[in-house]
C-alpha cells in the first residue's frame, strides 16, 4: 500500500501509543521513537513516507530530524500541542510540511493524508461551504452546529466580505426547518417600501398596489429569514419589525387579518451595531430580539493559515465550472498569503477568478500580479525569521508559551506537548547559557 510507512516521534508514552493504535487501525505500518536519538536510529533501517513529529524533545528539538536527508522523500506532520504555536511556525514550513494540533484525532489523520495524496489541494468538508482549518473556523463551526438545532434568533456580525450569508445558509441547512432559506438586504430596499417587502400589501392599499403582495415573513414560513444589513433599515419601519418578532404574526399593509408566521430569524450587520444604536440607527430594544445568540465571523487577516484552502477551493471550483484542470503555483500562492485582504474572502476569490481567465493555457498555471502584495510583505510573523537557529526557534516558542500564561509552567508544558521535566530541563539549559556568555 502507498504512503502507509510512518515514523512517530513524541516523548508522551501515553500520546504516542494512542497515536500508534490510531495508525495501526488504519492499515499503517509504524514505528516509534520517544526520542531524537532514537529516531535516528529508526531511520537506518526504517524508510517512512510519513514522519509525525513532536516540536520539543527530551534530547533535543524535533526540527533538527528535518536536516536529515534520509528525509528528501518523506511527508513532513509537525504536532503541537497549541494552535498559536503552530501559528508561529507554519510560515517557516515547505509545501512538503503540514501540521497538526493535539490531541489528534482519527479525522485529523485521514484529513492530513487526503490532503497530501491530492497534492495539497484540500477542500473541507464543512457545513455550507464554511472553508478553513484555524482555530477561529473551528469555533465559527462549533457555534453554528450548537445554534442551528435551535430557533433563537441569530445576529452575524463581520467585516464586508467575509461571507456572513454563507453562514446564515448554513444555519439554516443545519436547522432541520422545512421552509425555505430567504434573503433580504435591508440596505437595497426603498425606505418607502421595507414595510411591503416585509410584511406584503393588500390590493389597493395604496397608490401603484395593483395585487395581493405576499412580503418576505410569509416566504420564509417554516424557514429561516436572513436580514442582511439590518442596520440600514430605516428607524421608523424597525419598530413593525420588533412587534412581528415578539407576537410572531404580521398584518399586511392595508389589510386586517393577522398572519401567524414561524420564521428563524437571523440577521447581519457589517458595523458595528453598538455604534449603530449610540448614532441612532438601530434601536437597542430590537437589537436585544435579535441578537440573542451573536456570531462574529473573522476577516480574513485573522486567519492566514486559511488562505491557501481557500485559493485551492476556489480553483476547485472554477475548474468544475469550465471543465478544466489549473492549478496555483508555488510563487502566487505566496503572493496571496503576503496579501492584506483588506475585502476579505470576497476579494480574494475576484483575484483567483481574474487570474484564472488569465491563466497559461498551455501549461494550465494560474499566476496571480504581483502588485497584490503589501508594504509589510517581508514580515515574518510572531519573531521567528528565516535564517533564525532551530535551538534560538524553540527557544523563543517556548519563551512565548510562558509569557502568554503568565509564567505558568505546568499549562505552558501541557500547551507545548512536552513533559514537565523537559520544559524545566530546557529552562535550566538556557540559565546555564546565559550564565556562561555573563
Amino acid at each position: 500500500m502507498a504512503d502507509n510507512r510512518i515514523l512517530v516521534v513524541d516523548d508522551d508514552d501515553s500520546f504516542l501509543l494512542s497515536l500508534q493504535q490510531i495508525l495501526e487501525t488504519m492499515d499503517k505500518q509504524v514505528h516509534i521513537s520517544t526520542d531524537l536519538a532514537g529516531a535516528r536510529k529508526t531511520l537506518d533501517t526504517f524508510q517512512p513516507d510519513w514522519l509525525l513529529l513532536d516540536l520539543i524533545l527530551g534530547d533535543g528539538s524535533g526540527l533538527e530530524l528535518l536536516d536529515d536527508k534520509r528525509l528528501n522523500a518523506t511527508r513532513i506532520v509537525i504536532m503541537t500541542g497549541h494552535p498559536g504555536v503552530k501559528d508561529m511556525i507554519e510560515s517557516l514550513g515547505g509545501p512538503n510540511v503540514d501540521y497538526l494540533t493535539k490531541p489528534v484525532s482519527l479525522q485529523d489523520l485521514q484529513d492530513v493524508f487526503a490532503r497530501k495524496s491530492r497534492g495539497g489541494s484540500s477542500l473541507p468538508k464543512t457545513t455550507d461551504r464554511i472553508v478553513g482549518k484555524s482555530p477561529v473556523m473551528d469555533q465559527l463551526r462549533e457555534e453554528i452546529a450548537r445554534v442551528a438545532i435551535t430557533d433563537v434568533p441569530v445576529m452575524i456580525d463581520g467585516e464586508s466580505g467575509v461571507g456572513k450569508e454563507l453562514v446564515a445558509e448554513a444555519i439554516h441547512s443545519a436547522s432541520g426547518r422545512d421552509g425555505s432559506y430567504t434573503a433580504l438586504n435591508c440596505g437595497a430596499v426603498n425606505r418607502d417600501l421595507v414595510g411591503s417587502e416585509l410584511f406584503g400589501h393588500e390590493k389597493g392599499s395604496f397608490t401603484g398596489a395593483h395585487s395581493q403582495h405576499v412580503g418576505y415573513f410569509e416566504r420564509a414560513r417554516g424557514g429561516t429569514l436572513f436580514l442582511d444589513e439590518i442596520t440600514e433599515m430605516p428607524i421608523e419601519h424597525q419598530p413593525q419589525l420588533l412587534r412581528a418578532l415578539e407576537n410572531k404574526r404580521i398584518t399586511r399593509l392595508g389589510g386586517s387579518k393577522e398572519i401567524e408566521v414561524d420564521a428563524r430569524i437571523i440577521s447581519a450587520c457589517n458595523r458595528d451595531p453598538h455604534k449603530a444604536i449610540s448614532d441612532g440607527l438601530l434601536r437597542e430594544d430590537l437589537y436585544f430580539r435579535l441578537a440573542v445568540f451573536p456570531i462574529r465571523v473573522p476577516p480574513l487577516r485573522e486567519r492566514p493559515t486559511d488562505i491557501d484552502l481557500l485559493a485551492e477551493y476556489f480553483v476547485d471550483e472554477f475548474n468544475s465550472a469550465y471543465g478544466l484542470e489549473r492549478h496555483l503555483g508555488e510563487s502566487s500562492l505566496e503572493t496571496l498569503r503576503k496579501h492584506s485582504w483588506p475585502g476579505n474572502v470576497r476579494e480574494l476569490r475576484h483575484v483567483i477568478q481574474r487570474a484564472y481567465i488569465m491563466a497559461d493555457a498551455d501549461s494550465g498555471e494560474i499566476t496571480v500580479p504581483q502588485q497584490l502584495k503589501s508594504p509589510s510583505q517581508g514580515a515574518q510573523p510572531s519573531g521567528l525569521s528565516v535564517g533564525m537557529s532551530i535551538r534560538d526557534m524553540e527557544r523563543q516558542l517556548i519563551t512565548r508559551t510562558l509569557e502568554e500564561f503568565d509564567g505558568d509552567k505546568p499549562r505552558a508544558a501541557k500547551v507545548l506537548g512536552v513533559s514537565l521535566k523537559t520544559l524545566y530541563n530546557r529552562l535550566n539549559e538556557y540559565e546555564t547559557e546565559e550564565s556562561s556568555a555573563s
